[in-house]
């Protein structure tokens, strides 16, 4: 060993300190540290895969969520248009046999079987009617289309219904179209 790495070594023992007995050479610290940017930077890249693979896999969950919504949304109704099928059935079969008036009655008793099938169908489905007639005006579940003088009911009592209303779950679906009473004018 020659005099300049003798005392080399020994001004690396006299700085070691906390680094232990022998420093690293400026080369073995490279060395090193070239290694650790190396694991750094592959596990950099194995993270970043990973990243791409989450907003692809999230993209890809966008993207069947979007389409189940809208397969949702096309199809909510298919349920109860199946159940009405049968009703409009019914309706051809009491037409078809209705060939004059001896058969008026029959068809009328036809109608009301039909018209109960569906108001069964309905309620099946969460649709309620809206009571209406001889209650008090509600404007949130009445829609008053005109007044009638009535002396025997309360101002504002629905006296006609035009057309029924009815609520979907709990929620209004359509008002009644209504007439409400109002007491006589005196002259």
């Amino acid at each position: 060993m020659g005099n300049d790495e003798g005392i080399e070594k020994e001004q690396r023992l006299e700085t070691a300190g906390d680094e232990g007995p022998l420093a690293e050479t400026p080369e073995e610290e490279i060395k090193r540290l070239t290694e650790q940017l190396e694991a750094a930077s592959r596990e950099a890249a194995a993270n970043y895969d990973k990243y791409l693979r989450a907003v692809a896999d999230l993209d890809n969950y966008r993207k069947r969520a979007d389409k189940e919504k809208t397969d949702a949304i096309v199809f909510a109704n298919e349920k109860l248009i199946e159940e009405i099928l049968p009703v409009i059935d019914n309706f051809d079969r009491a037409f078809s046999h209705a060939n004059g008036e001896e058969n008026l009655e029959s068809l009328k008793q036809g109608i009301e079987l039909i018209s109960g099938q569906m108001a069964a169908l309905l309620k099946k489905f969460g649709i309620q009617e809206i009571k209406a007639t001889g209650e008090k005006f509600d404007p949130s579940m009445h829609h008053a289309i005109s007044e009638e003088e009535n002396s025997e009911m309360e101002a504002g009592t629905v006296v006609r219904e035009f057309q029924k209303g009815y609520l979907l779950k709990g929620r209004l679906l359509r008002p009644a179209m209504v007439a409400v009473s109002r007491k006589p004018e005196v002259h």
